[in-house]
């Protein structure tokens, strides 16, 4: 306990808090306090298996750490504890605050530790004939049975009353935001748990068929627990972070890990998971956490092949539980809770009743459960905001009509979730785990009875999920047979049209409810800055009262009524001067709320009544002196948005765990290559090694010109082949950006070595001799070629080595499938750009193209139409938060197999004739996801692109015209209106352009111009003849 160190301000602000709601209760005789005028509590000697109960839980909110063997007795004015020596020395930091603290020092010495006890009931006989107890306190050991002796033998006059519920409502109850903070991220860590972790498991070993025991899978999630790499690597539902402040060391068990299938339930969880074998029918999942002393709690269902029965009760409790979710809110009464509740189930299925639970939750923080704030239909407590609950609904031991065996006959269902309080809806910590019935529902039956489908053809492994069909011996489709594309294009629209209703019903899923207030959660404020801490700071030219531009400090000193005023340069706006007559005027305008003309505005209100400086103008006659400091203002305002930029740049950026070098045998080495981005200086090829946790890139020229890559942080490993291309390349596609080179950020890092020799003219060289006889070069292409076949072996080779070293963090080896390739424009340049098992990928020419096909929610073909040689794609991804990826001027040859490669990639897709404005279109995703998704998603997409194609070609085919309706029609255009409009000048000019053009043909041009030269030869003679006979 050498490191204790109290938190005197939080200690005097809480116990004061405390003391005058203890005050108020006493005047207003409410009764909460008993009519006690002193509280004891009491802590024994430290347990094996601790539990946290009202008096562990004073000692960890006053101070944070339990003392073990203390007494504290709390009176109205002063707190006593008595304690050993060494808790003593740590308990002197508390003191000296506005509530007294007096600390007693029990020694070896029985006598005078008996007098000590008898001082503390003296104290409390002084304070009144009424002392408050923990009713039902758990305290054990020595020290308290000395204690409880004395205090039989003075203070029989006393009587003891029960503060249980006083220290609830005054103490733990409503929580401040640093209590907040533990208790997300409490919740966080449970569904990182949950989900992905124990879903992940359960499907895999589900679908695998494999027999594993409860107490196993239970084992691998407390396993987890002290698993480092998976906190740093775990992602939420959503692609959502764990909180920056959770702190994993901290975390302990207070629930389970509870693991409940086939007939045995007990949603009491008051037992450890037992050794029956994990039954695919109703599986129960239970897990709660405890973060620096907060705890927190989530429980989920799944359904195996449920039957309807299941599946309408399953729904029926989400119902009831989400209604829960919404009524709790302060003001609220417990009861009001439960019976509304009830209330539903005896509505929708009376039946259901007395299977429902006693209670639908509790209080919970210090306490893992708060025995007076339980959600009941007794209890009277009042919600306030800021409280924390664990919401528990559920049915216990239903009857199955439809088992599927013996284990199936019964089953029970619950949903769990910590939640906070508020004055509107309720925040629910542990969102991000799904409740609803589509997640949590797994169907296998239905795949295995469903009818038999035409037997496969045969794929190249490297494909994957990309269908060989796509692979095509013909470019252009005019040269496809027309019934074949018909048919694939029938196929294709019935997927597309269930992969649009799929995302649809995700997006519903994944959107269903969303909280406006984050509660506890980072919250945008006000940007505060700091220019000077104190006085002394200031530099010395401000005693002349003149403006000063403080580079050192990023501040601007001006004059103001007579006094220097400082104003961080992160506050100003821009500075501008300007000549009138005589004199020069200094203007420096600064940000404030409100403005936002043209620029995101980044400062909120923080108060609606503050009064804010637009700007300050000041004159003098010497104009060179404002002319420099205007230059200094905007320097200092270039560099430090500079500088913020580059900060901003870099927030993504994880700093990665050092590599574990290979020191016992010397590791794999892939010599000679070249790496992108390079490092500056001189271009020369290094070495590539492969070590424990990762591989390393050392540069010959200088030992710091390293790049160190862990197997945890890669997410893409890829063998581009040099076939078709000048260079061989392994591609390695990274979670989190690394700093590589000179303060280059990078996602992506990349080896290559050339696989041609530098080509150059060797005509009259001395080489020459030594290709004699192979003038055509034969031979040279040949080499080349073995050259080729053996680089791609050599980095195949070492690519798979490093996917075997990385293996257990999930590292495999990609290969791009040239003939599903398309040309393509994503940045500037045009480029080749290849499908994978996972991905799409353009890894030949900086910047590269990475793009993983899960993290794709849906793409848009623009700018397909009749007459236009290229079209353009957008890939909107799942996250949204993300810009729209373009690739653009993609040759309309390649229509057909994009459309292929998204269809048998899983991947909706629409088209349209335009180009879309893709920012305002994700402003207005993100603005109100729910909303978006409510009102029909990506569907207005889809409707112009799977409509009127339809109809055009429905249309198109069934088109015929008789030579009557012929005449017609041209009988109806003679006597159309519109024959002086411009329409018509058009047509005639048109006509004019086309006879024009007809003019003669090449023939008798050809003829005309032998004419021509023939006459011109001729004049040509006729004047030379002239010539000689003039001379």
């Amino acid at each position: 306990m050498a490191d204790i160190k109290l938190d005197n301000k939080l200690f005097q602000e809480r116990i004061y808090h405390f003391a005058t709601a203890w005050k108020n209760d006493l005047r207003s005789k409410d009764s909460l306090f008993g009519g006690a005028s002193s509280m004891v509590v009491l802590m024994g000697k430290v347990e094996e298996a601790p539990e946290l109960h009202k008096s562990n839980a004073i000692h960890f909110w006053l101070l944070g750490y339990e003392f073990p063997t203390t007494l504290m007795l709390f009176t109205l004015d002063t707190l006593y504890i008595l304690t050993t020596a060494k808790k003593a020395k740590h308990l002197e930091q508390i003191k000296g605050g506005r509530f007294p603290v007096e600390v007693l020092v029990r020694g070896k010495d029985a006598e005078e530790n008996e007098k000590l006890f008898v001082k503390i009931t003296d104290k409390i006989k002084e304070a009144g004939n009424k002392v408050g107890v923990i009713a039902k306190d758990t305290a054990r050991g020595p020290f308290i049975d000395e204690w409880r002796k004395v205090f039989a033998e003075q203070c029989k006059d006393v009587e003891s009353v029960d503060v249980s519920a006083a220290l609830s409502t005054h103490a733990f109850a409503v929580k401040d935001e640093h209590e907040l903070r533990a208790m997300r991220a409490a919740s966080k860590a449970c569904v990182a748990l949950m989900k992905p972790y124990f879903f992940d498991e359960m499907f895999k070993i589900l679908d695998e068929e494999k027999k594993i025991k409860h107490s196993e899978l239970a084992q691998r999630v407390d396993n987890k627990l002290d698993d480092a790499n998976f906190w740093k690597t775990v992602e939420l539902e959503g692609k959502g972070k764990l909180p920056a402040d959770l702190d994993t060391s901290q975390l302990d068990w207070v629930l389970g890990p509870a693991i409940q299938s086939g007939g045995k339930y007990d949603l009491r969880f008051a037992s450890e998971a037992n050794k029956d074998n994990l039954h695919p029918g109703v599986i129960i999942a239970a897990f709660g956490l405890r973060h620096k002393s907060y705890c927190s709690a989530i429980a989920r269902t799944y359904l195996v092949d449920p039957n309807k029965a299941q599946e309408s009760n399953y729904k029926l409790l989400c119902m009831v539980h989400n209604s829960i979710l919404k009524d709790v809110r302060d003001g609220m009464q417990a009861k009001d809770v439960y019976n509304k509740a009830i209330g539903i189930v005896k509505a929708k299925k009376p039946e259901m009743e007395k299977h429902f639970l006693k209670n639908v939750g509790y209080g919970t923080g210090l306490e893992t459960r708060d025995p007076t704030l339980v959600l009941n239909a007794k209890s009277t407590r009042t919600l306030k905001d800021g409280m924390t609950l664990i919401i528990t609904t559920g049915f216990q031991d239903v009857e199955n009509p439809e088992p599927q065996d013996k284990n199936s006959k019964v089953y029970s269902l619950i949903l769990t979730d910590t939640i906070r309080v508020t004055s509107g809806d309720s925040v629910v910590f542990t969102a991000e785990a799904p409740t609803s019935a589509d997640a949590n529902s797994f169907f296998f039956k239905d795949d295995e009875e469903a009818e038999p489908t035409p037997k496969k053809e045969k794929r190249d492994s490297r494909v994957g999920a990309v269908a060989t069909k796509n692979i095509t011996s013909t470019r252009l489709r005019s040269e496809r047979g027309t019934q074949v594309d018909e048919e694939a294009e029938r196929r294709r629209r019935e997927h597309q049209k269930e992969l649009a209703a799929k995302t649809q019903k995700a997006g519903l899923a994944r959107f269903a409810e969303s909280t406006g207030n984050k509660n506890g959660a980072e919250v945008k404020k006000f940007k505060k800055f700091e220019s000077y801490k104190r006085d002394n700071q200031f530099p010395l030219r401000i005693r002349n009262l003149e403006i000063v531009v403080d580079a050192k400090n990023n501040t601007v000193v001006l004059p103001v009524l007579g006094r220097p005023v400082p104003f961080h340069i992160n506050t100003i706006k821009n500075a501008s001067k300007s000549d009138e007559g005589e004199f020069s005027f200094l203007r420096i305008n600064f940000l404030s709320p409100g403005q936002g003309v043209g620029r995101k505005d980044d400062q909120p209100f923080e108060d609606a009544s503050a009064h804010f400086v637009r700007s300050l103008t000041f004159r003098s006659a010497d104009g060179d002196r404002y002319s420099e400091i205007a230059t200094q203002i905007s320097n200092m305002k270039r560099d430090s948005v500079k500088k913020e930029q580059e900060k901003k740049d870099m927030e993504d950026v994880v700093e990665q765990d050092k590599l574990v070098e290979i020191r016992n045998r010397r590791p794999a080495v892939l010599d000679n290559v070249f790496i992108r981005p390079a490092h500056e200086g001189k271009r020369v090829p290094g070495k590539v090694e492969i070590h424990q946790n990762g591989i390393r890139y050392q540069s010959p020229l200088n030992a710091q010109h390293r790049v160190d890559v862990l197997f945890s942080n890669i997410k893409h490993l890829f063998f581009q082949p040099c076939q078709h291309e000048l260079i061989v390349i392994i591609h390695i596609h990274l979670k989190d950006p690394i700093i590589v080179g000179n303060k280059k950020k990078t996602k992506d890092v990349q080896f290559y070595r050339e696989a041609t020799d530098i080509q150059f003219d060797e005509t009259g060289n001395r080489k020459r001799k030594y290709r004699y006889g192979d003038e055509d070069e034969f031979e040279a292409e040949q080499e080349e070629r073995r050259r080729r076949v053996e680089l791609d072996r050599l980095f195949q080779g070492f690519a798979q080595k490093i996917a075997d070293a990385g293996r257990n963090e999930g590292v495999e080896v990609d290969m791009p499938i040239r003939d599903l390739g398309f040309h393509g424009v994503p940045f500037r340049s045009n480029v080749f750009i290849q499908p994978t098992t996972d991905c799409l990928i353009q890894v030949v020419e900086p910047p590269f193209m990475v793009i993983t096909i899960d993290e794709i929610e849906i793409a848009h073909l623009e700018r397909v139409q009749f007459g236009l040689k290229n079209f353009d794609m957008v890939f909107v991804f799942k996250d949204f938060s993300r810009p729209p990826y373009h690739v653009n001027t993609i040759p309309v040859e390649f229509l057909d197999q994009v459309k292929d490669f998204l269809d048998s990639s899983d991947i909706a897709y629409s088209e349209g004739p335009l180009n879309l404005n893709w920012p305002t279109i994700m402003k207005t995703v993100t603005t109100d996801t729910h909303a978006f998704f409510a009102d029909g998603g990506w569907s207005f997409l889809q409707a112009d692109s799977d409509e009127d194609g339809s109809d055009q070609s429905e249309e198109e085919s069934a088109f015929e015209i008789s030579e009557d309706e012929l005449d017609e029609a041209s009988e109806s255009e003679d006597d159309s209106e519109f024959d002086g409009s411009d329409a018509s000048d058009d047509d005639d000019g048109d006509a004019e352009l086309d006879s024009e053009e007809e003019g003669e043909d090449w023939d008798e041009l050809e003829k005309k111009a032998k004419k021509r030269d023939r006459e011109e030869s001729m004049r040509d003679d006729e004047g030379s003849s002239k010539k000689k006979r003039k001379r």
